[in-house]
């Protein structure tokens, strides 16, 4: 059901989002002037796709590293960094940003991948956590290397955790990127912060609606992708590991 859910939610958001994007005559008011609904929808998914990105390569890796036995003392470090970082103020961020990056989408790239880390980091650290010892123990029995251990058996028993962690960054970071708007960043934040300076209703109503769809769209397009990875986690195992029922913790 919950399956069904997502690709029915997946087809009408991501449906009525293209749809308002790519026919500007659909609305019913007079639009934002200075970019269309589909250069805004582009500035705002090139904003969050590449801070989602590096969210990801820095959470990821360093929630690897943290929970190897040469980076388990780092830690606490790591998850105290991860959490100012997410407890900072986007908007602080961009602030401090501008002075040594200037205007534009510099530093809102910048406050968006350091606001992005947390939920990738924490989910990380948590799942790989999450792995039994005695799994990892009949993998060593089977001949499995570390490095094995990590790409063949904890990665793929953690990867729907990962996944909910990236999740939960990117949809997060939809709405945050709007204020990247107020440093020159465009994005869907353009006509919601010319509506609010302006007191007019419709570019606030264009910017919100869209970055509301964009936002459930991609929750939607990522609640497939975890189904998806959680019923291919057994598939994805070697046929070694496969054949003990390797199972983490709490599934």
């Amino acid at each position: 059901m919950t399956g069904l859910w997502n690709r029915v939610a997946l087809a009408g958001f991501g449906g009525a989002l293209l749809l308002l994007a790519l026919f500007p005559g659909l609305w019913p008011w007079p639009l934002y002037p200075r970019a269309n609904p589909a250069e805004l929808l582009a500035e705002h998914l090139s904003l969050v796709g590449l801070s989602s990105l590096v969210a990801l390569v820095i959470g990821l890796g360093v929630g690897i590293a943290v929970t190897r036995p040469a980076g388990w003392a780092f830690l606490p470090l790591a998850r105290t960094l991860a959490s100012v970082g997410q407890t900072f103020p986007p908007a602080a961020v961009l602030i401090l940003a501008v002075p040594a990056l200037g205007f534009g989408v510099g530093p809102a790239w910048v406050a968006l991948s350091l606001y992005g880390v947390l939920p990738i980091f924490g989910n990380t650290v948590e799942a790989l956590l999450a792995v039994p010892e005695v799994t990892k123990e009949a993998a060593r029995g089977l001949g499995f290397r570390p490095s094995q251990i990590l790409w063949q058996v904890e990665l793929p028993l953690a990867r729907p955790l990962i996944l909910a962690g990236v999740r939960t960054s990117t949809v997060v970071n939809v709405g945050t990127a709007a204020i990247g708007a107020a440093i020159g960043a465009g994005g869907l934040g353009a006509p919601i912060l010319s509506g609010l300076v302006t007191q007019n209703n419709g570019f606030l109503a264009e910017g919100a609606i869209l970055a509301g769809l964009l936002a459930l769209t991609l929750d939607a397009g990522f609640g497939l992708l975890g189904a998806a990875s959680d019923s291919a986690r057994r598939a994805g195992l070697p046929s070694r590991a496969r054949s003990l029922d390797f199972q983490p913790e709490g599934s």
